[in-house]
């Protein structure tokens, strides 16, 4: 169950309060917790992330698209994806205190799943489908414009970074390299990749994401950070 110290954080933190506390339940409610005690009356947060995924797009898309009038279409996508990366909305649900109001099972809880940076941005998209059905658009823009848009605005996330070419052309610079990215786990409820970049058949690093897109961009931002010594 979500603490009442949590509570009483989001209402003088962020001017929160919610109408359907059950709501915020579920959206903190990992499948493993709901598996392991059927009597609760909320589910999982898997329907309330696939909302909260499509909302902050579109508040991501609708703020670049007004703060960042001079920068191009593909430019513009490149910086959103940036942003909605595991790396991105885990960071803030972590500054949010979101890791540790987690409802996980036993098992989830053994393996480190409250650890794993791809449940924090599914809980974080999960919190804000909560917060949309529960206030409406304006309450998340204004939660956003607290936590994630000040970050934006900060150059948190560089418009043009796409990881995956940086490291080509970083290990490319003294000739040409054979770059692999091979999926180590998959699974699909819920989704989530772990992945690991080799580079000619020597792995460099891993990561995770929701996708194979997003955990092979988060696979080659790790790689970057090893190779510039972790800076």
């Amino acid at each position: 169950m979500v603490s009442t110290k949590f509570i009483k954080m989001l209402d003088e933190k962020y001017g929160i309060r919610f109408k359907d506390v059950r709501l915020l339940e579920e959206a903190f409610t990992h499948s493993s917790y709901v598996n392991e005690n059927p009597g609760k009356t909320f589910g999982n947060y898997e329907k309330l992330e696939f909302l909260g995924d499509a909302v902050l797009e579109f508040t991501v898309s609708d703020y670049l698209y007004r703060h960042f009038q001079h920068l191009n279409e593909g430019e513009l996508t490149r910086l959103r994806s940036n942003i909605v990366r595991t790396e991105g909305f885990s960071k803030v649900a972590l500054d949010c205190g979101f890791k540790e109001e987690i409802n996980l099972g036993v098992g989830e809880e053994k393996a480190g799943g409250r650890k794993r940076k791809a449940l924090l941005e599914d809980v974080f998209e999960a919190f804000n489908g909560a917060l949309f059905l529960d206030q409406g658009i304006e309450a998340v823009e204004k939660f956003l414009s607290q936590t994630v848009y000040p970050l934006i605005a900060a150059g948190y996330f560089t418009p043009s970074r796409d990881f995956k070419t940086d490291l080509q052309e970083l290990l490319q610079q003294n000739g040409s390299v054979t770059i692999e990215y091979r999926v180590l786990n998959e699974s699909q409820q819920p989704p989530h990749f772990e992945v690991e970049v080799l580079v000619d058949g020597k792995k460099l690093a891993s990561g995770e994401g929701r996708n194979k897109k997003k955990a092979e961009q988060d696979a080659a931002s790790h790689a970057l950070e090893h190779l510039n010594g972790g800076k």
